[in-house]
């Protein structure tokens, strides 16, 4: 993609006086050992790998890190940047971390135990403050072994460092501003396994898959032009940073006003206007969230990570995108981790009614399908959540369920639970005459049409007419036929937005929505 002219010229600028600062205020810390925010107190280390600790000092400065009777050191290079590896830990109490250089650091109340990443948009990014029996789930939320660093919300046009936030004990007073999916699979994790479990927070609401994921992995594919052509529009024109701020100026002025004559009238207020930013530094602008709340935790020691995103993708002009995107992704993050392939699970979109426009694009079930299509990326997993979405807020309450099953498949797939993870997924598909067969896999106690026959499928001939079929379960299989079509060549299910669908598995897990074709 050709760069627009001029279109850092602006930021650029900016750099180029915080430059002498920079350097000063650096050259000032490195007087004194370092580490990144998210060392610090109350911290969870992951149990059971070599665990990276890093920092800055001197060039030269030689630092030594201690814990649980280990030592290990390391030199500071030339760039100021020292890094090591501690042995392998399975503290069952709080440790201390001591850090020494020119200056000593101690972090206190360090637990070891499990240590996920839970990153996504505004539904992971729901607070326990918001979901359903708040104020229940708060007043019994006294887990002291669960913890939950939130990383500052901040795009970056490069890879940042660090980042701000904090480690918080999880209590009934801290609880509440928790990301709740997060929260609901830290606390299953912690009452199942009995292990102390620590949580990375990194959300941000309206935020697409591309903003998460690294420019260099991005960059120069030819899949994912639509992406960046999408952006050429807004950086052709360079960013004015005095007219911005005087169109604000002028747009509060008026806002002001506004309020107060409806104040006056009791009518509605409203909202209070933004100031328009540079959209180099856009939080939807590809990668810039990773650069800004991913980059900085980086190669800090997790178990995996979970998933909450696909909303702003699925009202997107390419949706079907997704299915390349989210795989990218996982690549992306596992190969900067450098952790092998680490676990990695999602939340599928659940039913919801968006508006006409949108719901015309299909955006809702053609993420979905992506997401499954996604689970052939190896040590995957997806939480399926078709029956606890609420179809008029596209913020559901019932997080609970969400953590859940995002809970169940890592106790199954990473810590070796012997119980029911998922919900039905399709594994194959015969067409015998005017009858099409799928068969499924995670079909734990049989197959269940819930409340009645079987709803939402559909079949379709050469001709793509998709109509209404009747479906029955045999064993582990649906079969699908409608004496509209004689000669079926494909069928799917709950193919919409808001769909009323009802094929679960014994153990009570709702089906994937799918379809067979690739039209």
């Amino acid at each position: 993609m050709k760069k627009p002219q001029n279109a850092y010229r602006v930021s650029l600028k900016y750099h180029s006086l915080l430059l002498p600062i920079i350097y000063l205020s650096v050259s000032w810390a490195w007087a004194d050992v370092k580490l990144p925010a998210i060392f610090s107190d109350h911290m969870v280390l992951q149990r059971d790998i070599s665990i990276p600790v890093w920092g800055w000092a001197d060039p030269g400065e030689k630092v030594t890190v201690q814990i649980e009777g280990q030592t290990k050191t390391a030199t500071a290079n030339a760039d100021g940047q020292w890094s090591l590896k501690l042995d392998k830990l399975s503290a069952t109490t709080p440790v201390t971390l001591t850090v020494k250089g020119r200056n000593t650091i101690l972090i206190t109340d360090v637990l070891v135990g499990e240590v996920w990443l839970a990153s996504g948009q505004s539904n992971m990014q729901l607070p326990v403050n918001d979901v359903m029996n708040a104020g229940k789930e708060k007043a019994t939320a006294d887990f002291p072994q669960i913890r939950m660093f939130t990383v500052a919300r901040r795009p970056a046009a490069t890879p940042l460092t660090d980042c701000e936030g904090e480690w918080v004990v999880c209590s009934p007073q801290t609880a509440g501003r928790f990301s709740a999916a997060a929260y609901f699979f830290a606390r299953d994790l912690h009452q199942k396994l009995k292990i102390s479990v620590g949580v990375i927070h990194a959300s941000w609401g309206a935020t697409p898959i591309e903003t998460w994921t690294s420019m260099e992995r991005m960059e120069g594919k030819p899949e994912f032009a639509p992406v960046f052509k999408a952006w050429e529009a807004k950086l052709s024109v360079p960013y004015d940073e005095q007219k911005a701020e005087a169109e604000y100026v002028r747009a509060l002025e008026m806002w002001t006003k506004t309020v107060a004559r409806r104040t006056a009238a009791g009518e509605k207020l409203p909202p209070r206007p933004e100031k328009k930013g540079d959209p180099r530094l856009d939080k939807n602008y590809p990668a810039n969230l990773f650069n800004g709340m991913i980059a900085p935790i980086i190669p800090y020691g997790i178990r995996g990570a979970i998933w909450y995103q696909g909303e702003n993708n699925a009202g997107s002009a390419f949706p079907r995108l997704y299915a390349k995107q989210l795989p990218l992704l996982i690549k992306d993050w596992r190969e900067r981790w450098g952790l092998g392939d680490f676990s990695l699970a999602w939340v599928q979109l659940p039913n919801f009614q968006p508006n006409a426009k949108v719901s015309a694009s299909q955006g809702w079930p053609i993420i979905r399908n992506g997401m499954l299509k996604s689970l052939s990326v190896t040590n995957t997993g997806m939480a399926i959540t078709m029956d606890v979405g609420d179809p008029k807020n596209i913020h559901p309450q019932n997080k609970q369920a969400v953590g859940h099953r995002l809970a169940l498949w890592a106790r199954a797939k990473v810590y070796g639970e012997n119980i029911p993870y998922s919900g039905p997924l399709p594994a194959r598909r015969r067409i015998d005459g005017s009858r099409i067969t799928v068969s499924f896999q995670h079909t734990d106690g049989g197959l269940v049409a819930k409340d009645g026959e079987l709803r939402e499928f559909e079949i379709a001939g050469k001709d793509g007419k998709w109509v209404r079929a009747m479906a029955q379960i045999r064993d582990d299989q649906v079969i699908i036929s409608s004496p509209e079509v004689t000669a079926p060549v494909a069928a799917r299910y709950a193919w919409s937005d808001n769909p009323n669908c009802n094929l679960y598995n014994g153990a009570g897990l709702p089906a994937s929505p799918f379809r067979t074709d690739d039209w």
